[in-house]
């Protein structure tokens, strides 16, 4: 699909808006560039509906909602992003399609996703003054980063592996790494380690 002008090196948001809505696939931008999204595996898509049970069972009858995959999220006035998985814990209207209030983030990494989600979208997500956590759920190996505000409303990270699990206050919950990575064999997973994670 073209770009709604192609004289143009740029996007504003409202024409991004008008873009994505009659585009075959998914894009994200930044700074008014537009990015397609690939598809995703079997194993992450996994990790995101494992995320999504545990975590939709835990705000079951409370305030907050759990929004997966094909929702926009706005971090910034030049960002909008799909995030993996969103919690909201304020109202709103059945028909947004573009969100800038979530207590919680999740992002899972692919091959082409990791620096991303480690670096831009963590700038870009500790800008939102509702967020409470941002997580980054590893596709190769049982490892969270954990990055939420402490009380001082500073922001802190953490590394959780193993046998950990992730404390969350919106909804109020001990995610397990065991609820994470149900059912995924990382084992098989084909990808090499990079040499060190990004920090």
């Amino acid at each position: 699909m073209a770009r709604p002008d192609p004289r143009r090196s740029l996007l504003t948001v409202e024409e991004y808006l008008r873009f994505e809505a009659a585009a075959e696939t998914k894009h994200e931008y930044v700074a008014g560039e537009v990015y397609a999204m690939s598809g995703v595996t079997r194993r992450h898509a996994r990790i995101v509906t494992n995320l999504v049970v545990r975590l939709g069972t835990a705000a079951r009858g409370g305030p907050c909602e759990v929004i997966a995959v094909d929702v926009k999220l706005r971090p910034a006035a030049d960002r909008i992003y799909y995030p993996d998985v969103m919690v909201l814990c304020t109202p709103g209207r059945d028909d947004d399609l573009v969100l800038d209030d979530p207590c919680l983030v999740i992002e899972v990494t692919s091959p082409s996703t990791g620096r991303i989600d480690r670096g831009e979208k963590l700038d870009a997500y500790r800008g939102l003054a509702s967020l409470r956590t941002y997580l980054v759920v590893d596709h190769r190996r049982r490892r969270v980063e954990r990055h939420w505000r402490d009380a001082a409303d500073e922001w802190r990270r953490s590394e959780v592996t193993g046998e950990g699990s992730v404390p969350l206050s919106c909804p109020e919950l001990e995610l397990t790494l065991d609820d994470i990575y149900e059912g995924v064999d990382l084992m098989t997973v084909q990808e090499e380690e990079p040499a060190a994670y990004e920090t």
